[in-house]
Formats: C-alpha cells, sequence, structure tokens
C-alpha cells in the first residue's frame, strides 16, 4: 500500500506544496514544531534514507537547501534545523523546522496542529521567498 506520503504525490491527498520538480516534494507539515517546518521528500517511495541511491540522496539536499533559505527568508529564525528521524512515514524524508529561539525547539513533542488558513498563508509566503 502507497504511503501517505506517496499519495500526496499523487494528488490523492491534499499538502500546503511549497516546491516540485519531477524528482521531489516539499510540503508543509500538517503538525508543525515551528511555523513553517517543511518535510522534503524524493518522489519515489523509499523507507530508509540510506537506501536512497546516491544521485538522488545528494538531489534532495540540494533540492532542501532551496527550500531552507525560503524558510529563512520568510520565517523571523536564527537557522532552519535538518532532521531525519524516519520512523513515523515509512517513505524517506526530511524536516526542515525554523529555529525562533534555541536547539531545544527540534523535538517532535512541541508539533500541534495550526488552522489551514495559516497553513496556506505560511506556503505561500515561503514559495514567494524561492529562488527561481
Amino acid at each position: 500500500m502507497a504511503t501517505i506520503f506517496t499519495r500526496i504525490v499523487k494528488g490523492e491527498i491534499p499538502a500546503h506544496k511549497i516546491l516540485e520538480d519531477d524528482r521531489y516534494l516539499a510540503f508543509l507539515d500538517l503538525r508543525p514544531v515551528n511555523p513553517g517546518h517543511t518535510l522534503v521528500i524524493p518522489k519515489e517511495e523509499i523507507d530508509y534514507i540510506f537506501d536512497v541511491e546516491d544521485e538522488l540522496l545528494k538531489g534532495l539536499f540540494v533540492f532542501a537547501k532551496n527550500v531552507a533559505k525560503a524558510i529563512r527568508k520568510s520565517i523571523p529564525c536564527k537557522k532552519v534545523g535538518v532532521i531525519v528521524a524516519g520512523i513515523e512515514v515509512p517513505h524517506a524524508h526530511v524536516h526542515l523546522i525554523p529555529i525562533i529561539n534555541s536547539l531545544s525547539e527540534l523535538s517532535f513533542s512541541r508539533a500541534k496542529s495550526v488552522p489551514e488558513e495559516e497553513l496556506a498563508a505560511i506556503a505561500a509566503k515561503i514559495r514567494s521567498n524561492l529562488e527561481t
């Protein structure tokens, strides 16, 4: 059965997309740790990040770099943190999480639901700051 991320890629489940190309997709986490928390995935469904083929993995991080720069321009933060946990969804993914004050913010226990309107506004702001 397809993962929830594959279903997002196929358009079966809506998402607040930030950036997409033929190999990767970035979209907002519905339960963000901090505003702007974004997931970056390869479109190919691969469970474990270290099973991702080298060129695809390299491209994933270059793609994520572009998204992280836009997040940093959009959300007042010190830096954008990166977490690769890979437990909750069996589809390789990278969490880009704005660090507003301190490293202690990079905890999934802080995740909370956010209204759709707020997510849509954040997604639009990040998209407007993407480098072309």
